[in-house]
């Protein structure tokens, strides 16, 4: 099945048993034979290409032949198309996609995996971090897309105002590791940064309980997963306005500052200098992922999608 060969054979024999079609990706193979098939065989398609939409980082040209050969066809004969944020439904626009057939739906979480939160302390205890210092947390794959840079830059400039304070860096490297080592290393902020890996399951709420912030500094951000995880767990939020739901965490789960050195420096002065901002924000944050983002209220705005496109 996963060989092309087997792909191809398994799409043309069993796709034509469904109602509807929900593509879960812009640039792929998997995407180009289904859409064949699809159109072949009289199915609606739903397209979700979640945040891959623009030429952006890596292999511009390429992904251009693909919108020229495939990409755009496929974008004119999906039914519906979904975006997880408005910054998304401007890009489905700027690429031929009508206003009628764009749906704004975000991603959701599960919040049952935040029914059982641990104990504030667990994580401070494990990695020997005192109570007494505040915990900038960056929870994300270290990418220079994601900001790591700019949050050490800023991170340095904190130090002439706080001497308790730890920057924590979870998440696996993705190729920009040694690159933010050697920054930090001419920052001269080694011994106020922790760096932990890959994190998973009660570990990873374990890092967003203790710290004083969580901070996401990307450079482009259709959504953020992560700050819906920070959300559940009550953490205040620092995002950059580049993130697709910035706007939405803005003055309810925290602050949204441009992609700029002095502004998160200012961010990280100020939620960091407040007690009650921060515990006014994570109250608020974990109403907010409750109402907003609870996959039982994704869920049915998906369903309501297919049924607009079965009844066209």
């Amino acid at each position: 099945l996963y060989s092309p060969i087997g792909m191809i054979t398994a799409i043309r024999k069993e796709l034509n048993k469904f109602d509807i079609i929900h593509l879960n990706e812009f640039r792929s193979f998997q995407s180009i034979i289904v859409h064949r098939y699809a159109k072949r065989y009289g199915i609606p398609y739903v397209l979700q290409a979640r945040g891959s939409l623009p030429r952006i980082m890596t292999k511009q040209r390429l992904k251009r032949v693909y919108d020229i050969l495939w990409g755009y066809r496929l974008l004119r004969n999906a039914s519906k198309v979904v975006a997880l944020t408005q910054i998304e439904a401007e890009q489905y626009k700027s690429m031929g996609v009508s206003q009628d057939r764009i749906e704004i739906v975000p991603n959701g979480i599960d919040l049952a995996e935040f029914e059982s939160l641990p104990q504030r302390g667990e994580f401070r205890k494990k990695w020997r971090i005192n109570n007494s210092q505040k915990i900038v947390l960056f929870l994300s794959r270290i990418h220079k897309i994601k900001g790591p840079d700019l949050l050490a830059r800023a991170f340095a400039t904190l130090l002439r105002d706080f001497d308790n304070i730890k920057l924590v860096i979870v998440g696996p490297d993705d190729g920009y590791l040694p690159v933010l080592k050697k920054l930090i290393q001419e920052l001269n902020i080694e011994e106020k940064v922790l760096f932990t890996g890959l994190l998973h399951g009660r570990d990873k709420l374990t890092a967003y309980i203790d710290a004083d912030v969580y901070v996401l500094p990307s450079a482009y951000e259709i959504f953020g997963r992560t700050l819906l995880e920070a959300c559940a767990c009550g953490t205040p939020i620092i995002v950059t306005d580049r993130c697709g739901i910035a706007d939405v965490i803005d003055g309810q789960a925290g602050l949204a500052i441009p992609y700029d050195k002095d502004a998160l420096g200012k961010a990280l002065r100020d939620i960091l200098n407040d007690d009650q901002m921060r515990r006014r924000f994570g109250e608020k944050a974990k109403l907010l992922v409750r109402e907003k983002f609870n996959w039982s209220v994704i869920a049915e705005r998906i369903e309501d999608t297919y049924k607009q496109c079965l009844n066209q």
